[in-house]
């Protein structure tokens, strides 16, 4: 839900620039540490240094993003990120972490200019000022008008669009210029199976594991024969196997889906 402050500024005549922030959050699991990146594309208020938005510093980087529309067709958006690589500076990193980019997780953030910290903007600047964003005061007899803090509005770090989170999903290009990525949001169910897992009608779990549960020293063959020593006991993953082991009418831990051939004609 669009906060109340962005809601009301926007329907404004003339609204303030529009700021727009990401965060890439790289985890332990997959990049092998927790670190944040904080930054802005630079090209806001003709900002090309940091940008402090709610106390956080955002550091200017050559990006360009595209694709966060949603279309009404029912499919997710998949935004692009490029990055510049001028340097090399995203290959390093790349080359730095186990599985690349891939996993990590980016947090767009939009708000208004007059919303933004008033630490942006250095005394002694022109700005097209409003109403709250100077002070009048009276020195040797002649009245001047004195800055204070943002000159477009009150600052308000709770002022800002919905966050939109997306992933990493792949590495689309890379070059001397620039690296591509495509970002895919966590609702995008490309490719992923339900639940999580191929559904088949033999038992996926490894026999005798946690998922399985059996832990019985009576012992039965692939065709569910009884056999004398364990050396010798195997599983033939149907339901018929279960049930030699647990019991005819036992509640069964089968970790197929016995039905998933039948069909009536």
């Amino acid at each position: 839900m669009t906060n109340a402050a962005i809601a009301d500024a926007i329907q404004e005549i003339s609204p303030s620039a529009l700021i727009e922030l990401f965060q890439l959050e790289l985890n332990v699991a997959q990049h092998g540490v927790a670190e944040t990146y904080y930054f802005h594309a630079g090209t806001n208020l003709n900002n090309n240094g940091e940008l402090i938005w709610a106390g956080q510093a955002y550091m200017a980087l050559p990006i360009e993003v595209e694709g966060f529309e949603y279309s009404g067709q029912g499919t997710l958006p998949r935004p692009r990120l490029r990055i510049s690589n001028i340097l090399g500076t995203i290959t390093t990193l790349i080359l730095t972490l186990p599985e690349g980019l891939e996993g990590a997780k980016l947090t767009r953030i939009r708000t208004l200019a007059r919303f933004i910290d008033s630490d942006n903007f250095a005394a002694g600047v022109d700005y097209l000022l409003t109403e709250d964003s100077f002070a009048l005061t009276y020195e040797d007899g002649t009245f001047i008008y004195q800055e204070v803090g943002n000159p477009f509005g009150a600052p308000d770090p709770t002022a800002e669009f919905p966050r939109e989170i997306y992933f990493v999903d792949r590495k689309s290009a890379e070059n001397r210029n620039m690296v591509e990525f495509e970002l895919a949001s966590a609702f995008d169910m490309a490719g992923v199976r339900a639940p999580k897992r191929q559904c088949i009608t033999r038992c996926q779990w490894v026999y005798r594991s946690t998922e399985c549960g059996y832990t019985g020293t009576n012992y039965f063959d692939v065709g569910d024969a009884a056999v004398g020593n364990a050396s010798e006991d195997v599983c033939g993953k149907r339901v018929d196997s279960c049930k030699a082991r647990f019991g005819q009418i036992a509640l069964l831990p089968f970790g197929g889906y016995p039905g998933i051939g039948t069909y009536f004609a």
